[in-house]
């Protein structure tokens, strides 16, 4: 029996460029955020696999995979794609997100109005209810206990001191991660096609 997100796990929506992205995630069980574009936290329960226009006409614009997270390490690109050695990029570091069995969603979360969606943190409840990506976002006294919950998870992975991360107080980044639909130090979040 697959097994989906529990309503309480952490779940962090990430786009996935190609159709050979998702098969490296489902055959070599990992997926690749460049470190300098990346969320502040990726120490999540689980990724929800967003897929764009290169998906085709039956599997753009929605989010139909998502997998259990298992941990992550720093790599080169030319580490992790060793076909690509002479990519403009292969000396960058990139997050290598350890994953376990791909799922596929009961019924897929269409995109709606928003084409492009880069990352984006949920829940696990918001993952299985969702209809449409904007039913992803964390809304009212929701995100307070997400901000909590991203909050624990950077301190535990040890990637930023208590005191840069305040109780209460939430940068204009992480709003946006949350899905004020704002930019962040790495572009904007969302993008309307028009």
């Amino acid at each position: 029996m697959a097994q989906l997100p529990s309503s309480t796990d952490l779940v962090l929506v990430a786009f996935l460029p190609s159709p050979r992205d998702l098969d490296i995630a489902r055959t070599l069980g990992w997926y690749r955020i460049p470190l300098r574009s990346s969320p502040k936290v990726v120490a999540v329960d689980w990724l929800a696999f967003y897929q764009p226009k290169s998906f085709g006409e039956d599997h753009r614009w929605r989010i139909e995979t998502v997998a259990p997270v298992k941990g992550h390490e720093l790599a080169t690109r030319a580490e992790l794609l060793k076909d690509e050695a002479d990519h403009p990029r292969s000396r960058e570091e990139y997050f290598k997100v350890q994953l376990g069995p791909l799922q596929s969603l009961p019924t897929p979360i269409l995109a709606g109005n928003w084409k492009r969606v880069n990352f984006l943190y949920t829940t696990g409840e918001l993952i299985l209810s969702a209809e449409t990506v904007n039913d992803l976002t964390v809304r009212d006294e929701e995100r307070q206990v997400l901000w909590r919950a991203l909050r624990e998870r950077a301190l535990e992975a040890q990637s930023y001191k208590a005191e840069d991360l305040p109780e209460l107080a939430v940068d204009p980044g992480i709003l946006a991660l949350l899905g004020m639909m704002t930019g962040s130090k790495a572009g904007p979040l969302w993008e309307q096609d028009e």
